[in-house]
């Protein structure tokens, strides 16, 4: 990237890149800036906001909190910066942060002189601000001010050079519309550089009020937490009125030793509902034993629920205990009960109804004490209609069912879900990330999930892998293919009904590229290399058609 010094300072370069990151979902209700969700705001609202902070908390810890505010917004940009123009010189690099700044409609910048040395990290720069949203808005509020009052976009330019640069750069307002003048006018350097840096800085600092709101916060939450213990059950997450629903269900069964019937779809999690019912439960203390009768053979399950004493058959070597036995004074979670053969249903039903066992091959039975959750995705009504399920073992089995909603009915339990699986997955990978993009997670909301939270988090997991240490998980990493529905897969449909239609009026394909060549050299104002970015090519492809349309 090199340096850029003040004479040499070029215009702004076009923003067509820029502008393709945005893009406009009016039916969904969303608006996209590359992967971050955009919202619109009438500076009236901004206004009332603004008004509200200032009244609520003082015009300085209203200033500080506007400023932090624009400065994590200014350092996502300085990321986005050198993402969307990784090879372009230094200053067209940088000109992504004031053109941000107006392309979403809250100043445009002029830029005056820049200095900047990526080696020494120097830096100075001088900009004018036209049109500047807050300077408006708190004109109309209260006046002419007696001193600057574009706070967020002075706390943007200093997170977004700071980002950029590498170095604590800190932006003051030498001149403000806000105070009368015709324009704003900023000036960024190091902050030792400034006589007055503890000053300043002190504003980008969180303030002790916001110090004793999270700590209250906290205790709020203890208390929260201390209230809701005996209904909050493991490892289980979400806020859905579907799973509140289960889950105080759970609650009502935990204290009892009332044989459950976990209900639903392959993926939906039973395992964790099972175990958190265990956990919930005065047997807490005591063994929780899985068992997915689907994974065992047949002619093994019996022998691994029941035990089995030495000469049974052959091969049993020695006398072992059973799943069951293992279970006592706790929970025995049989998953894919339905998969049970008709031998094991029948010993089953006598274990619940005697709470005694034989192993096989002896004739002695053992008391167990042990509090049985099944769960299975298949209809045993239908089983039982079919003669593949003892009608009797589900009359058992149903004294209590609870169906676990697939994830498609908890939709809003996604983003939770989505950071748990983002917690666990990044300390077993060993990553450290921000978190989810909006846009990676407006997509994992619109995703219809057939395979239900294991899908999920095997997506996640997948995201992950995938996203660069210390950044964040993008759609991109967790669909490298369009999702249907989503605006790429709808953009690949489009593409297709245009090049139906094409064909259908026998246009060819010189002539369609010669109308996009042409389309692209438009937007790019006859820049060349602009035009060959647009179109996906390099500038000497670009360059070599063109010569070779107007030569003879």
């Amino acid at each position: 990237m090199g340096t850029v010094m003040s004479n040499e300072l070029p215009d702004l370069p076009a923003l067509d890149d820029l502008q393709e990151l945005l893009r406009f979902e009016p039916e969904e209700g969303r608006i996209w800036l590359a992967e971050e969700r955009m919202v619109l705001l009438r500076s009236s609202e901004l206004q009332a906001l603004r008004k509200e902070m200032i009244e609520s908390l003082g015009i300085d810890r209203a200033k500080g909190l506007l400023i932090r505010m624009g400065y994590i917004a200014g350092q996502r940009d300085a990321d986005t910066a050198r993402r969307l123009r990784p090879d372009a010189p230094m200053f067209e690099m940088f000109s992504v942060g004031p053109q941000s700044h107006m392309m979403t409609g809250q100043v445009k910048v002029v830029p005056v002189s820049m200095n900047v040395d990526e080696i020494s990290k120097t830096f100075h720069g001088i900009f004018e601000w036209q049109h500047s949203f807050e300077a408006e808005i708190f004109l109309a509020e209260y006046g002419v001010s007696y001193e600057p009052v574009c706070w967020s976009q002075t706390g943007y330019a200093s997170g977004f050079t700071t980002r950029f640069t590498g170095r604590q750069i800190l932006f003051r307002e030498l001149g403000c519309m806000g105070c009368g003048e015709k324009v704003c006018r900023i000036e960024g350097r190091p902050v030792e550089e400034w006589d007055d840096a503890e000053e300043l800085l002190r504003y980008y600092r969180p303030d002790r009020i916001a110090d004793q709101l999270f700590t209250l916060q906290s205790q709020v939450t203890a208390l929260r937490e201390n209230l809701t213990a005996e209904q909050s059950f493991g490892d289980l997450v979400g806020c859905s009125a579907k799973f509140l629903k289960v889950r105080e269900l759970l609650a009502r069964a935990a204290e009892s030793k009332v044989t459950v019937l976990l209900l639903g779809e392959t993926g939906v999690g039973k395992d964790m509902f099972a175990k958190a019912l265990h956990q919930g439960s005065p047997r807490r203390d005591k063994p929780f034993i899985a068992v997915n009768c689907a994974a065992i053979p047949a002619d093994l399950i019996e022998a691994e629920l029941f035990g089995v004493e030495k000469g049974a058959y052959t091969g049993a070597d020695q006398s072992r205990p059973g799943r069951f036995e293992r279970a006592h004074g706790g929970t025995l979670f049989l998953d894919e009960v339905g998969e049970l053969s008709p031998q094991a249903q029948a010993a089953l039903l006598r274990v619940l109804q005697e709470s005694e066992l034989e192993r096989l091959g002896d004739t002695r039975t053992r008391k167990v004490d042990v509090r049985l959750v099944a769960a299975t995705n298949e209809d045993l009504e239908e089983a039982v209609r079919q003669g593949r399920f003892r009608a009797d073992l589900l009359y058992r089995l149903n004294v209590y069912s609870v169906t676990v909603p697939a994830l498609r009915e908890r939709i809003d339990d996604v983003p939770e879900l989505a950071r748990h699986f983002v917690d666990k997955y990044s300390s077993l990978h060993g990553k450290i990330l921000r978190g989810i993009t909006d846009r990676a997670m407006a997509m994992l909301r619109d995703y219809h999930w057939p395979g239900n939270i294991r899908e999920l988090g095997n997506i996640i997991e997948r995201g992950i892998i995938l996203a660069d240490n210390g950044g964040e998980i993008e759609a991109s990493h967790l669909f490298p293919q369009a999702v249907p529905g989503s605006p790429e897969a709808s953009n690949e449909t489009e593409l297709n009904q245009l090049a139906e239609k094409l064909l259908e009026q026998g246009c060819q394909l010189s002539v369609l590229e010669q109308v996009l060549i042409d389309r692209a050299m438009e937007r790019a104002g006859g820049n060349i290399s602009r035009a060959a970015k647009l179109l996906g090519l390099t500038r000497a492809t670009l360059d070599y058609r063109l010569k070779k349309r107007v030569s003879p």
